[in-house]
């Protein structure tokens, strides 16, 4: 990417935008166990902790066209930002369930407003380079799942529960100072009034890809470290787990970055992506303990592609800044209301079957519907 000292700068701000934009979410999973028996949480308010704060991501990104008008992109994210650093904060304080519900809902709202801004500041700002960052960008946003599901039960063996979740405020407000310094005073995008198809038949299958895409991240984003605690892992284990499906997950979106620009039709790559989540789900069902790592791995690779992806295609159907922040806030509005489904499903599957194998099937199963919906996006039909 060919991009001006500034423009650079940016680039880095963005990226540590999205190093925040999911450590609120991803360092609850390896402490499940622990949080449901010092509140008495069941399995269907433990799916709630991540389903909560996805469904008020969908919410918050299908209201942002307000807040773009009022704040612009630059004031926008400087607000989701502090959203999130007061979330994380706050559960300093959060000794039982509806306190730590209450946090996450907060969390998703500052998360919301932080990521429906966004494209459409990536896609004025840095147009030319913009596929490259959003790619980026992506692969940040799953960095700060991993590095939070790895160092957030390290933390906890050395301090109380509540200290280890509310030290992801820390990082928030440094990211808050960056990005207030490196966007600058830059007026907020144009987003002018008229039809754009943003609500068409074309935006709706956008939409469902991407949610039921992003499913299969909460899925596993939630229920993975407690699948394998159950089977006898230690939460530091099943941590460590999460861990490497996220670093799989940053090592795939860091090849959608570099290799996107040379395929203009984005579907072999979203075969592949799928396949290869496809067949990781099928390791976790089948044989969870001789395929643990390489199941695992195998997901994570998909599941990196794919978010991308998804959000790299949608962007391919914006011609211009305007369309495209109204077509990332409903796509990924609608997309992450169908998304927060998956964890609280999951949690009722084992609060009444005490096994998660029926979840991962049902994801598997999924996935050739995604294969069946990636064949429409072909490149002469993205501005049809």
């Amino acid at each position: 990417m060919n991009l001006s000292v500034a423009q650079r700068w940016q680039v880095a701000a963005i990226i540590l935008v999205g190093l925040n934009l999911r450590p609120v979410l991803a360092s609850v999973p390896p402490l499940l166990d622990a949080l449901q028996a010092a509140t008495g949480m069941s399995d269907g308010a433990a799916g709630l902790m991540t389903a909560l704060p996805v469904f008020v991501m969908g919410i918050g990104a299908l209201s942002a066209a307000p807040l773009r008008r009022l704040l612009g992109e630059r004031l926008g994210v400087l607000l989701g930002l502090a959203v999130i650093a007061i979330a994380a904060g706050a559960r300093l304080a959060a000794d039982h369930t509806g306190a730590l519900l209450a946090t996450g809902v907060a969390a998703g709202l500052g998360i919301a407003i932080a990521q429906a801004l966004l494209p459409g500041y990536i896609k004025a700002r840095l147009a030319a380079a913009s596929s490259g960052v959003m790619g980026l960008y992506s692969t940040a946003i799953m960095g700060g799942a991993a590095i939070a599901s790895v160092a957030t039960p390290l933390m906890a063996r050395q301090q109380s529960l509540s200290l280890s979740l509310a030290a992801w405020a820390v990082p928030a407000l440094v990211a808050l100072a960056c990005w207030a310094r490196a966007a600058g005073r830059a007026e907020a995008v144009a987003h002018a009034a008229g039809a754009d198809g943003a609500h068409g038949r074309r935006a709706w299958l956008l939409a469902i890809f991407f949610g039921l895409g992003t499913g299969a991240y909460t899925l596993v984003l939630a229920w993975l470290p407690p699948y394998y605690t159950a089977l006898g892992w230690t939460p530091v284990a099943a941590g460590s787990l999460l861990g490497a499906v996220t670093v799989a997950e940053i090592a795939a979106g860091l090849l959608v970055s570099a290799l996107i620009g040379r395929l203009p039709d984005r579907r072999p790559a979203l075969y592949l992506a799928i396949g290869s989540l496809l067949v990781g789900l099928a390791g976790l069902a089948i044989a969870p303990l001789a395929f643990a790592w390489p199941a695992s791995v195998l997901a994570g690779l998909g599941i990196g592609a794919l978010f991308p992806l998804s959000l790299i295609v949608t962007m391919d159907h914006a011609a211009t800044p305007a369309q495209a922040g109204r077509l990332a806030a409903f796509v990924q509005g609608v997309g992450y209301l169908i998304a927060a489904t998956f964890p609280y499903a999951a949690g009722l599957i084992r609060q009444h079957v005490s096994d998660l194998r029926p979840a991962w099937g049902v994801m598997m199963a999924i996935c050739a519907i995604l294969f069946a919906m990636a064949l429409r996006f072909r490149p002469q039909a993205y501005r049809r």
